[in-house]
């Protein structure tokens, strides 16, 4: 059985943060699509951010994968019902992960949910944490993210921006709130940051690793069939090399394979490839060398 094929969908590179998300507990072939021509998506419609999106997920479909991750927040927010209607593989969004584990850390069920300014306006972290019963306070943070993109992670200036949010948001959210919900795809990457300014009280959830958890538990049985068919593919192999001859006893013993050195990445953008090489090496903290140029229209 090979392994499964991940597409992983965003408007740009934030989406890079749940690829790795996914990666480090996943071993899979990912295919990964940001529509960096034109973003940004919080100043469009819904139904232009809906169209964009089933676009891309139908040029994902083509490259035959077996799961869709919507790893934008705001196509998530304002679109995930009709990407799922359009799409013809399973689809994961980031809000619906990102709220259920705020729900199973919190104790006083209350959380701080901090992203862009279209995130908040949609409110689509509020009605799923309420859902799963946590009051919550939004907050745009819509500095962070060309910080980020700067490469600002530990700069003064982001960390007193931080501050200066954070402070705000504690103020207004109610006084029992123990969670704060990354609800933007940038935000991993100061996570630091913003642990050593929070209260120890309060727990961070990032929403890149609790979709790469759901994403897991979705494709989970699939890729530990995969591993087990290679291991033994791998053992027959060396046994067939110690057994197959005389001259073979001179044949160096190979280690079976991990899963890691099968797995593949490749990059798609609508926009210029040299740049979001630059700031996927940033994101992904390894070189991206092969991006490929696609013109969706």
């Amino acid at each position: 059985m090979s392994l499964p094929r991940i597409g992983v969908f965003d408007s740009g590179v934030g989406g890079l943060t749940v690829l790795k998300a996914i990666a480090e507990q996943l071993s899979a072939h990912y295919i990964y699509f940001g529509d960096t021509a034109r973003l940004p998506y919080g100043t469009k419609s819904a139904g232009t951010v809906a169209r964009y999106a089933i676009a891309a997920s139908r040029f994902l479909e083509s490259q035959n994968i077996d799961l869709l991750v919507i790893a934008c927040n705001t196509a998530t927010a304002l679109a995930l019902p009709a990407i799922e209607d359009a799409a013809r593989v399973p689809v994961i969004g980031v809000v619906e992960p990102g709220a259920s584990m705020a729900a199973e850390i919190s104790r006083n069920s209350a959380a701080i949910v901090i992203a862009t300014d279209a995130t908040v306006s949609s409110h689509a972290y509020r009605d799923a944490l309420k859902r799963h019963g946590l009051a919550s306070l939004e907050k745009a943070c819509p500095l962070f993210v060309p910080l980020v993109e700067e490469g600002w992670i530990e700069h003064p200036v982001t960390e007193q921006v931080a501050r200066i949010y954070l402070d705000e948001a504690m103020a207004q959210a109610s006084p029992g709130a123990d969670v704060l919900v990354l609800a933007c795809t940038h935000y991993p990457l100061i996570a630091p940051l913003l642990r050593r300014i929070l209260p120890p009280s309060i727990q961070i959830v990032d929403s890149a690793e609790s979709t790469a958890r759901v994403v897991k538990q979705t494709l989970g049985g699939i890729t530990e069939a995969a591993s087990r068919e290679l291991r033994a593919a791998s053992s027959e192999s060396a046994s067939s090399r110690m057994t197959g001859g005389a001259d073979r006893r001179a044949t160096p013993m190979v280690a079976a394979p991990s899963l890691s050195e099968h797995r593949t990445f490749r990059f798609y953008v609508t926009d210029s490839t040299e740049k979001f090489k630059r700031l996927a090496t940033r994101f992904l903290g390894r070189q991206v060398d092969r991006v490929e140029h696609v013109d969706l229209e």
